[in-house]
């Protein structure tokens, strides 16, 4: 069995039962916001704002997207949550723990969406199958996944004996590093876990990592990163660095390898439904919060010739996408 396939089965179906339809108000007019580091116009907004077109929720038409919550820096969350709140969303979407919690300090009533690593343990919620207050979203199972990109990474690099880890300060957690730490520890390989706080330590990460021997990079589930991967790719390229990223478009973008579930599925199909119940009038506190059960690894083969690695066949064969 595949390991996207073991990890389906082991984290369980989506918790969510789909919730009664309810009939949009005529003639009203919906305002929907997003709080992120994605720029405006990226992928998975794009998809997000496509599906709940087909929802019935047609941007231009009876939905208002306020866009002045893209590409905000680390930092600057708290005052762009109060922005928009002051225009009196009928939702926020926040890509990330530190824009979720950005708005939930701006309002206790307006109901917020948020895309993110871990909803409990970054106290965003209450429980899984009972958010409770404002706010619900989808957890996307990185700390475990994280630990799957690096036991495929070793499958890439069978003799490497050091591997860095970048990971962002927002999702940082000492628990999670450390069984990153045991698993490496356990398989012989030396772990160099480099949190990065803001963009400009970025590339400097990138290149510490290879003038200290790592053989790859680990690029741990991050909105903070994922925010600024061009920069990544680039630099990994540049120090002939084989790394690994958190989800399958990121191949797509010329990364090397991406594992887990898409993005623009997440938007797409689960983020674009949850938030159509909202908008029709379901209380967010008693929407469990969702988790994906689709796992995708897409390996980039024109980035694996320029770095001169020859993909193993075991690990291609289990690819779901390669990219040449």
């Amino acid at each position: 069995m595949r390991r996207r396939q073991l990890l389906a089965a082991a984290f369980g179906g989506i918790l969510a039962a789909p919730l009664a339809a309810r009939a949009q108000e005529p003639g009203r007019r919906y305002r929907v916001a997003y709080l992120g580091p994605s720029p405006e116009g990226s992928p998975p907004q794009r998809a997000f704002i496509d599906a709940l077109g087909a929802l019935g929720f047609v941007e231009g038409k009876n939905l208002v997207a306020d866009n002045r919550g893209y590409a905000v820096r680390p930092g600057q969350y708290g005052s762009a949550a109060r922005e928009l709140v002051e225009a009196k969303p009928d939702l926020l979407v926040c890509g990330g723990p530190e824009p979720g919690r950005a708005a939930q300090q701006a309002t206790k009533t307006i109901p917020i969406l948020v895309n993110t690593d871990d909803m409990v343990g970054e106290g965003l919620v209450a429980s899984i199958a009972h958010p409770g207050g404002n706010t619900t979203g989808v957890s996307i199972l990185s700390p475990e996944l994280d630990g799957k990109r690096f036991e495929t990474l070793l499958e890439l690099l069978p003799n490497a004996r050091r591997i860095d880890a970048l990971a962002g300060s927002d999702t940082a957690n000492p628990q999670h590093f450390a069984a990153l730490q045991r698993d490496a520890q356990g398989r012989g390989v030396t772990l160099t876990i480099r949190q990065i706080g803001g963009y400009d330590e970025i590339a400097p990460a990138v290149e510490a990592a290879k003038a200290g021997g790592a053989a790859g990079l680990n690029v741990l589930g991050s909105a903070l990163l994922f925010g600024n991967r061009k920069v990544i790719i680039e630099r990994t390229k540049t120090f002939g660095l084989p790394a690994i990223y958190q989800w399958p478009e990121n191949a797509r973008e010329g990364g090397l390898i991406g594992y887990g579930p898409s993005i623009v599925g997440i938007y797409s199909e689960i983020l674009s439904r949850m938030a159509a119940d909202i908008l029709r009038g379901a209380n967010p506190a008693d929407i469990p919060v969702e988790r994906p059960t689709r796992f995708h690894l897409a390996i980039n083969l024109e980035t694996a010739k320029a770095l001169g690695l020859a993909v193993p066949p075991l690990l291609l064969a289990q690819a779901d996408e390669t990219i040449e």
